[in-house]
């Protein structure tokens, strides 16, 4: 999957973006409230040998950067996990370098794979889930269209402690792309 946008190109990640990907990655406070902080750059080497080599795969996370055109550099990642193909639903997850953060680039790139999981490959519904206590998540998701189906007390152990997990959801018929 390669899509574009206004200022930004998506594309599957691959082995010669290790390096951004741990510089951005590894910061602890900027991505508290993300399951995974590599330590190493190998940690990065091996998160990126388990990318599938295709889209779209039942039960598979597909990893995506985020590539801002004006500078070509290498600023964020979304996640996709594809569930069961008969429920044709994924979740997804953003990560982005702290130094684009606030800018609409967050937004920009989760458009770009909502038009197309739903739009070119015909998914039913997109799941978001996210620590309630990350506030810029969660409007972003409510701008884009995500409505609140469920807050889950301490059910995740993320980082040495138990967090609580919000659930966002987004129906194709309900997108507006």
């Amino acid at each position: 999957m390669n899509q574009e946008s206004k200022r930004i190109i998506l594309r599957p990640i691959s082995q010669s973006d290790r390096t951004d990907v741990f510089e951005y990655r590894k910061d602890y406070e900027a991505n508290k409230y993300q399951g995974w902080i590599p330590k190493t750059i190998e940690d990065v080497d091996e998160f990126i040998s388990k990318n599938p080599s295709e889209f779209n795969l039942p039960e598979t996370w597909f990893q995506l950067v985020i590539i801002e055109k004006e500078s070509e550099k290498l600023i964020g990642d979304i996640g996709v996990h594809f569930y069961g193909d008969e429920n044709q639903q994924v979740e997804l997850g953003i990560t982005l370098d702290k130094r684009f953060q606030g800018k609409g680039y967050a937004t920009e790139a989760l458009t770009a794979v909502i038009d197309y999981l739903f739009n070119k490959i015909d998914k039913h519904r997109i799941i978001g889930s996210i620590d309630p206590r990350n506030s810029g998540s969660i409007a972003m998701m409510e701008r884009l269209g995500f409505r609140k189906e469920a807050h889950h007390k301490e059910s995740l152990f993320i980082n040495g402690e138990w967090v609580d997990d919000v659930i966002y959801a987004l129906l194709k018929r309900d997108w507006k792309s």
